[in-house]
């Protein structure tokens, strides 16, 4: 497979501007023999999207790196498109549903009120099949290739704190207000601060024990506890406070091998339903399909907001531990 269209400008799309997804034929000629448009996988999970009008939800200028945490990476031409997440279909059923990333190539924009295309022209890529899979772990089981796990392929450029331009881009896109991208270049600022102040000051002088904003930290010892709620879908709960969950952590702010970070924090207090019991997900690092010991729980609309992580608009959907909730 060889990329046999010539790339298109950049359509320079906001949030909530209607565009159509091109159809499987089109989208599979922009791909090069990875089954990749500028390194960016384009997975069998997207298929059913071919042909469809959906909405901008967030611009994906930039995004947050969860595998290496090395701070927000820079990048270009994609969209994150309203009610499009992956299902883990083709990746051995994977529950992380993540926001799938569109490149603008693969998308045209419509005005609203236009009769939409018949069929969708979907077709069968056998070539993305098979490019969702790795080489095979050790003992032989199967790795797994998606957006997630080359994501830092496609987006290899670090965006630093002091990049104004990141800002004045989340507002012009529309992922935030002003007053939005203000405070999250003010977290950033004072997260660095408590970074260099952990590594060159002494621990007498660290604020706040040196934490980024949110001031999550850990307080259990020896092994995490756990609790089986057997919370089922469609169960009222609601996640509990910062205090009562940070006796459940370690000193790495891990329970049973899964962290609470302050973008989770943000939730506490809040009501919910639950969404779904979460048994695999996939390991961004190793492509590594993981089933869980203790299920996790997912709540409805609930996901990460970026606002302590630059606006990252990536809206990552968090798990919680039974432990860190209460049924209502």
């Amino acid at each position: 497979m060889t990329q046999s269209i010539t790339r298109s400008s950049p359509l320079g799309l906001r949030v909530g501007e209607l565009v159509e997804v091109r159809s499987a034929e089109e989208i599979l000629a922009t791909l090069d023999e990875r089954g990749e448009y500028e390194n960016l996988p384009f997975m069998p999970e997207m298929l059913p999207f071919c042909g469809q009008r959906l909405t901008v939800h967030k611009v994906a200028h930039k995004l947050c790196d969860t595998v290496t945490k090395t701070g927000l990476h820079k990048m270009s031409n994609a969209v994150h498109l309203m009610g499009s997440r992956c299902d883990g279909s083709a990746h051995g059923g994977c529950q992380t549903e993540c926001s799938l990333y569109w490149k603008e190539a693969w998308l045209k924009r419509v005005e609203p009120g236009t009769p939409s295309p018949s069929g969708s022209g979907r077709i069968d890529l056998p070539l993305l099949e098979i490019n969702t899979r790795r080489a095979p772990g050790p003992d032989g089981s199967p790795r797994y290739s998606c957006q997630a796990t080359e994501l830092m392929r496609a987006a290899p450029t670090c965006l630093p704190v002091r990049n104004i331009g990141q800002y004045v881009r989340d507002v012009q896109t529309g992922n935030v207000t002003a007053v939005q991208s203000f405070l999250a270049f003010l977290v950033l600022l004072f997260n660095r601060f408590q970074g260099l102040s952990r590594k060159f000051l002494p621990k007498r002088m660290w604020f706040r024990d040196g934490l980024p904003w949110g001031f999550v930290r850990g307080l259990a010892l020896g092994r995490t506890p756990v609790e089986d709620l057997n919370l089922q879908v469609g169960e009222l709960v609601r996640v509990k406070s910062k205090e009562q969950i940070e006796l459940t952590l370690n000193a790495e702010r891990m329970n049973r091998g899964m962290g609470f970070e302050e973008e989770s924090a943000r939730h506490c207090g809040k009501v919910a339903r639950v969404k779904a019991r979460v048994t695999v997900c996939l390991d961004e690092q190793s492509g590594e399909l993981l089933t869980m010991k203790t299920p996790c729980i997912v709540l409805e609309d609930i996901v990460c907001g970026g606002v302590y992580n630059g606006s990252c608009p990536r809206e990552f959907v968090p798990f919680f531990r039974e432990i860190w909730l209460e049924r209502v």
